[in-house]
C-alpha cells in the first residue's frame, strides 16, 4: 500500500514539474515576443515659441492683395478668350481680342487723307519756289527801271531829252517797285500755306495715332501677374467701351480682414507680427503683419476691420479660405508644450524627444532635462532645454525609458 502511494506521489510531483516548466517557457516566449514586436505608439508635435498669455483669436476668409477688371477701351465684338478660370496669367500677356475691323477701316482712310495732305504741301512749296523766283525777276526789272529813270532824268537836265520822256521813266520805275512789293507779299503768302499744310499733316498724324492706338486696345492684355477669378463675358458678345470681360487677382501677397473689437484695438499696430493657420493646411503656420487699420469702425458691433497681408510666393494660398488670426503678443516668448510631454519635478524634469539612429533610421526617443518656467491651463513654459521645430512626445501609450523604439501615431504633427 505504502509502494503505491509512494508511486502515485511520484507521477504527481513529475507532472506538477512539467506544468511548471511549461508556464515558465510560456512567460519567456511572451516576454520575448514583447521585445521583439511591442514598439510604443506616440503622439508627437513641433515645438513653437508662445506665450502663456490667453491671445483673442478672430476669424476671417483669404483674398488676393488685389483684384483687377479687366476692361474694353473701346466697342466690338469678342472674338477670342485665351484663358479660363484659375489660369495664372503674367503681367503684358494678352488675354482677349476684339474685333478690329472697322478701326482698321478708320486708319487706311486716315492713312489716306495724310498722303493727300502731304501731296498739297510738296505743291504748296512750290509756289514758294515759284514766287521765289518772280520776285527776284521783278526786282532785277526794279532796278533796272530806278536806273533809267536816273539817268533819263540827268539827260532831261541838259535837254538831251524831252521832260515827259524823264517822267514816263519815274513812272515805269515806281510801277516796277510796287510789282516787287506784290511779289513780296505773294511770297509770304505761300510760305504761309506751307505752314497751314505741315500743320493740317500734323493733326492728321495724331488722328492716325489716336486710331492705331484704338485698334490696339482690341487686344486685351493683362495689367498684372496672378489668376484669373472670373470670366465676365464670352466669345461673340458685343463689347461697350469700359465694359468687363475678365477679373484677375494678385496672389503674390494674401490679405485677410478681420473684425476687431475696440477694447483689443490698443493691442494692435501697423506691422505687428500676426499668426495665420488655415483650416485648408491643418498642420502648417503662416507669418503675417498687420497692413492697415480702418479708421472707421462699425457702428453697430464696435469692430474695427483690420487687414494682415501674409507672403504668398507659390501661390499656395487660395482665396476663401477660412483663416484663423493670432495677433502675436509683445511680451517675450518661448517655447510652450502641453503638461503630458512633462515628466519628473525640480532638477529631473525632462521630455522624450524624437530622434532618428542607426542605417535603418529607427524611430526612439530620447530623455532630455529642461527648465520650466510658467504653468498655465496645462501648458508649461520651457525656458531652455528645447528648441522651436523639434519634435517631442506628448503622449504615450506606455512609460517610455531614453533609447526606446517608437512608432509615430496618426494623431502625430
Amino acid at each position: 500500500m505504502s509502494v503505491v502511494i509512494l508511486l502515485l506521489l511520484s507521477i504527481t510531483g513529475c507532472s506538477l514539474i512539467e506544468k511548471i516548466k511549461g508556464l515558465d517557457n510560456s512567460q519567456s516566449n511572451k516576454s520575448q515576443t514583447q521585445k521583439r514586436g511591442g514598439v510604443t505608439s506616440v503622439d508627437v508635435a513641433i515645438a513653437r515659441l508662445d506665450s502663456l498669455e490667453e491671445v483673442a483669436e478672430y476669424v476671417g476668409s483669404t483674398k488676393p492683395v488685389s483684384e483687377v477688371s479687366l476692361r474694353s477701351q473701346v466697342e466690338g465684338r469678342l472674338l477670342s478668350l485665351n484663358v479660363d478660370v484659375g489660369d495664372k496669367v503674367t503681367q503684358g500677356q494678352i488675354l482677349a481680342r476684339l474685333d478690329d475691323t472697322l478701326l482698321a477701316n478708320a486708319v487706311s482712310q486716315e492713312k489716306a487723307e495724310l498722303a493727300t495732305l502731304e501731296a498739297q504741301l510738296a505743291q504748296s512749296k512750290v509756289q514758294v519756289n515759284n514766287a521765289r523766283i518772280q520776285f527776284e525777276r521783278l526786282r532785277l526789272q526794279f532796278q533796272q527801271a530806278k536806273n533809267d529813270a536816273a539817268r533819263f532824268t540827268e539827260l532831261a537836265k541838259v535837254g538831251a531829252i524831252s521832260q515827259q520822256q524823264a517822267e514816263s521813266s519815274e513812272t515805269e520805275a515806281k510801277v516796277a517797285q510796287k510789282a516787287v512789293f506784290a511779289a513780296q507779299e505773294q511770297i509770304i503768302s505761300a510760305e504761309k500755306a506751307v505752314a497751314a499744310a505741315y500743320g493740317r499733316i500734323a493733326a492728321q498724324k495724331a488722328v492716325i495715332a489716336e486710331n492705331q492706338q484704338r485698334q490696339a486696345y482690341a487686344k486685351l492684355i493683362s495689367p498684372i501677374s496672378g489668376v484669373v477669378l472670373q470670366k465676365v463675358s464670352e466669345p461673340g458678345n458685343l463689347i461697350s467701351p469700359g465694359g468687363e470681360v475678365l477679373k484677375l487677382g494678385d496672389f503674390s501677397l494674401i490679405k485677410v480682414i478681420v473684425p476687431v473689437s475696440e477694447l483689443d484695438l490698443p493691442n494692435i499696430s501697423l506691422g505687428q507680427s500676426v499668426e495665420v493657420k488655415l483650416d485648408a493646411f491643418p498642420k502648417q503656420y503662416f507669418s503675417g503683419k498687420v497692413s492697415r487699420i480702418s479708421p472707421v469702425a462699425n457702428s453697430s458691433a464696435r469692430q474695427i476691420p483690420v487687414e494682415i497681408t501674409i507672403p504668398n510666393p507659390n501661390a499656395k494660398i487660395g482665396s476663401g479660405l477660412l483663416a484663423r488670426v493670432r495677433f502675436q503678443s509683445s511680451t517675450l516668448q518661448r517655447v510652450i508644450l502641453p503638461q503630458s510631454a512633462v515628466i519628473g519635478e525640480g532638477s529631473s524634469t525632462a521630455i522624450f524627444v524624437i530622434s532618428h539612429q542607426g542605417k535603418e533610421k529607427k524611430t526612439q526617443v530620447r530623455e532630455r532635462k529642461v527648465t520650466i518656467g510658467n504653468r498655465m491651463n496645462g501648458k508649461v513654459e520651457i525656458i531652455s532645454g528645447i528648441k522651436p521645430g523639434e519634435r517631442f512626445v506628448v503622449k504615450s501609450g506606455k512609460v517610455l525609458t531614453d533609447g526606446d523604439t517608437v512608432r509615430l501615431s496618426i494623431l502625430s504633427e
